[in-house]
């Protein structure tokens, strides 16, 4: 069973304004979507529990915002993906509780500070640090709220044309243009620890036995580290952040594709998962899609 939340009724009811309930999906775990878009800024994503499993451990959240009337505000959207693991439900519990921590500690700690602070900028170290304090402070959360469950957590927060991402385990963040793919991430499987020492080629790792086990979790130990990442989104340029089962169903170039010839990035995000369900649809998988226009004359 999957779970979403709309950008609105989740930022009321963190912040405690007016009422609102949480959407559950039925025990079918179907399809689910979302779009959200602003002058400056446009999002899309899409989940599904693909065609074996019966039930969704991904979970997904997604929030912009942008004010036309104060351009010393930049253009803001959070996109948190978290994939589960675990039996007996844990995974699913483990990938809401984590994505709801995360999105809760950035939008207090840093976006409702912003809207009333008189410094508008924000360092690119205290980003950093914000995003690995609200990923530990997920980590907390999984370790006391789902034992037994753990989840890859990757996190990416959009301020104008830039982007700073919190990553563990292996979900994926691309930057994609009509030249190709960047992979930002790298993943904390077996298999990849495997490659970076030389022991492994990405040929073999296609079909290795420990691909999908991993060796950093949300909810694993105590004590986790994050990889941040920061890049500059160009013009034209995608953000696209999917799980394992996503990536691992399509290939590079067909996600490049279907990212890049497709003008909604609602239609896209559709396209990527029906393609990984259409490829096999062995795992869950989700596709989350954001781009800024803002300068980029009519894009």
């Amino acid at each position: 069973m999957s779970r979403k939340w709309g950008d609105m009724g989740f930022l009321q009811r963190i912040l405690g304004i007016g009422q609102g309930s949480r959407e559950e999906a039925p025990s079918a775990a179907p399809k689910m979507k979302g779009i959200a878009s602003q002058p400056s800024l446009a999002v899309g994503w899409t989940t599904d529990a693909g065609k074996v499993r019966s039930q969704n451990e991904d979970t997904a959240f997604v929030i912009t915002a942008a004010h036309s009337s104060d351009e010393s505000i930049p253009a803001f959207g959070l996109g948190v993906l978290a994939d589960g693991m675990g039996g007996h439900q844990s995974g699913e519990v483990a990938s809401s509780v984590a994505v709801r921590r995360v999105a809760d500690y950035v939008i207090r700690q840093f976006y409702v500070p912003s809207l009333t602070s008189q410094e508008r900028g924000t360092s690119q170290p205290s980003l950093n640090d914000l995003l690995v304090d609200a990923v530990r402070e997920a980590n907390q959360a999984v370790l006391r709220d789902a034992p037994g469950g753990g989840t890859t957590l990757t996190c990416a927060l959009l301020l104008g044309r830039r982007v700073y991402i919190a990553h563990v385990g292996d979900s994926r963040a691309y930057l994609v243009d009509q030249d190709g793919m960047e992979q930002i991430t790298r993943d904390h499987s077996l298999a990849d620890r495997l490659i970076e020492m030389g022991q492994l080629s990405l040929e073999e790792a296609v079909d290795h036995p420990q691909r999908n086990v991993l060796y950093r979790a949300v909810g694993q130990d105590s004590a986790l580290d994050v990889d941040i990442h920061v890049r500059t989104m160009p013009c034209g340029t995608r953000l696209l952040l999917c799980s394992d089962g996503l990536w691992s169903e399509v290939t590079e170039d067909m996600i490049q594709k279907m990212v890049m010839d497709t003008p909604s990035l609602q239609s896209a995000c559709d396209r990527l998962v029906e393609a990984a369900n259409t490829a096999g649809g062995h795992d869950n998988a989700t596709a989350i899609l954001m781009q800024v226009a803002l300068g980029c004359g009519e894009e």
